[in-house]
């Protein structure tokens, strides 16, 4: 009963993704289950048994993401336990989440991918290629995320100031700009799949059939395509993502603009973006510094 009414709250009162209800509701189910082996319920649970639970899963070879991903699931669950008076003592108060050691973001180099871009070869003539090169060029030039450019609409591009709006986390809009040869590539997209009848769908991106795309789609295209100019093993839409957000920094954009247009919630997400640029910098000292 608990969960379920947790669930309701962070649904329809918090209007979370349907991505984060759903690991919500799985880490829960899987804490009850624990649970039940010690014949005891969410509302008797003691930090102690939160603290077994936490071990069970990191000797189950869970990693620091997924644990501290569900020590906050039940820090919220808890939370809401308190403020609805279901419980009086949350557990929370006394675990501690394991640190998670910092990884560097993953780019492409920015030299790469405006070659990747401009290399009219690698987009096949026709309908197919024109589309695989505006999601591209939609992940790298606005930073966008795969479940947003699946949400684009035709309607959400604005044609008198040449920007798009953006549905992020949590229904949260943004607009953000688009570059001159982006919006011109965008206009002949549209019209290619207009001509072609591609009606059914008010979404943007579509498949070579004219049906809404899915997100296997693009990463096939985008792995095919970065493979193309890397050799790293991640090769995802949000490796653009990264690369958009450390290209717009090396140029020297603020960090408060970039996390406007990256719809980061807080500024400490878009920090680790700088981690990049003093590697940068130190790459490039030790090359070219005689004392380096």
């Amino acid at each position: 009963m608990f969960i379920e009414r947790f669930i309701r709250y962070v649904r329809y009162e918090k209007r979370f993704s349907p991505h984060t209800i759903k690991a919500y509701e799985t880490d829960l189910l899987q804490f009850q289950t624990f649970l039940t082996t010690y014949e005891t319920t969410l509302a008797e649970a003691t930090h102690t048994l939160v603290r077994s639970w936490v071990l069970e899963c990191m000797e189950a070879s869970t990693g620091a993401k997924s644990i501290n991903r569900k020590i906050s699931s039940l820090r919220s669950f808890y939370k809401f336990l308190q403020r609805e008076g279901l419980v009086v003592k949350s557990p929370m108060e006394q675990v501690q989440a394991p640190k998670i050691p910092k990884r560097l973001p993953v780019i492409v180099e920015e030299a790469k991918l405006n070659a990747l871009l401009d290399d009219e070869a690698l987009f096949p003539s026709g309908f197919e290629g024109l589309r695989d090169r505006v999601v591209l060029e939609l992940l790298y030039g606005t930073g966008i995320r795969l479940s947003e450019l699946l949400g684009l609409k035709n309607s959400d591009i604005d044609d008198y100031n040449q920007q798009i709006k953006v549905l992020g986390k949590r229904n949260k809009e943004r607009i953000i700009p688009l570059a001159k040869p982006l919006y011109a590539l965008l206009k002949v997209y549209i019209d290619q799949k207009n001509e072609l009848g591609f009606t059914s769908t008010e979404k943007l991106i579509v498949t070579d059939k004219g049906t809404a795309a899915y997100p296997k789609l693009i990463y096939r295209l985008v792995k095919h395509a970065l493979g193309e100019v890397s050799t790293q093993d991640k090769k995802s839409p949000h490796i653009l993502r990264h690369s958009f957000a450390t290209a717009l920094l090396n140029k020297g954009a603020e960090l408060t603009a970039i996390k406007e247009l990256l719809g980061h919630a807080n500024l400490s997400a878009t920090q680790i973006y700088t981690h990049n640029s003093i590697e940068k910098l130190k790459s490039i000292y030790k090359q070219a510094h005689p004392k380096a």
